[in-house]
């Protein structure tokens, strides 16, 4: 495998990307609204407004949370177990969410958009193999999603802290959980997504197909990694350590599958090689 020819044509899928707004203008706007807005609206109504409401609901909730989870609370007052509560554990899947929406539906057109934009027979023509063009193609697909999420996951971090460090007592976020999930899961998950999202993209005739499949597709997996997350850092469901190899394990069988499976001309839609 070269691995420059594969780092080219991840290069050249990440320039059109930059230059296609409407990709990355909702890709940035999801991110703001998960990892800005809503948490900071939130936390700021609580420890600023004082929404005793708020506060009120969110104790309840707190009461039916695993006891491992409500161990790990702190606070020096209501407010601040709220706020602790709601960076910690409410937001913390979307740290999973937002990577798996951006770079499933930017999988989804990389490979039928060739053939509709008229470069598949190019790209098939070019000294490439079906590996390096596959394996390029998913990094340019997991890059602007994972990189995305790393971004707003600092900026979060720096927005609770800011917000909510003087109720809960000194600065407390990023958690060791959200560590290695931020590091070690969330990397498996997109990966066992892209691999079977960019086997679609090369089978259908279209890039609307291809986003309605990979939908078919993605929600279960972004249901799944939802729930092992939250269960996980809930203390409710099995460790990270576990949920990561396993992530990881069935990342590396689906990337496998998906080199073998793309033959050039079912890749890009070019030729009918067996």
């Amino acid at each position: 495998m070269n691995w420059r020819r594969m780092f080219v044509i991840c290069k050249t899928d990440l320039r059109q990307l930059r230059q296609s707004p409407d990709f990355w203008g909702p890709m940035l706007g999801i991110g703001a609204l998960f990892f800005v807005l809503l948490p900071a609206g939130m936390l700021l109504s609580i420890t600023r407004v004082g929404s005793v409401e708020a506060v009120g609901q969110i104790g309840e909730v707190l009461e039916i949370l695993p006891p491992a989870a409500q161990s790990q609370i702190r606070g020096l007052n209501d407010a601040g177990r709220a706020s602790y509560a709601l960076s910690v554990f409410m937001f913390a899947p979307l740290a999973v969410v937002v990577p798996l929406t951006i770079s499933t539906a930017i999988g989804a057109a990389t490979i039928v958009g060739e053939r509709e934009r008229g470069t598949g027979e190019f790209l098939a023509h070019s000294p490439a193999d079906t590996r390096e063009i596959y394996l390029g193609k998913l990094i340019a697909s997991l890059l602007p999603g994972y990189l995305t999420t790393l971004v707003g996951f600092a900026i979060y971090s720096l927005i609770v802290n800011l917000i909510a460090a003087g109720d809960v007592g000194g600065w407390f976020f990023p958690t060791r959980e959200w560590l290695l999930l931020m590091f070690l899961v969330v990397p498996a998950f997109l990966g066992l997504a892209l691999a079977t999202v960019l086997r679609l993209s090369a089978r259908v005739r279209s890039t609307i197909a291809a986003q309605q499949a990979s939908g078919l597709v993605s929600l279960p997996l972004i249901l799944l990694a939802y729930s092992q997350s939250t269960g996980t850092l809930f203390g409710a469901g099995a460790p990270i350590a576990v949920v990561a190899v396993l992530a990881w394990a069935l990342a590396a069988f689906a990337l496998w599958r998906g080199m073998k499976a793309m033959a050039r001309g079912r890749l890009l839609g070019v030729a009918n090689e067996a």
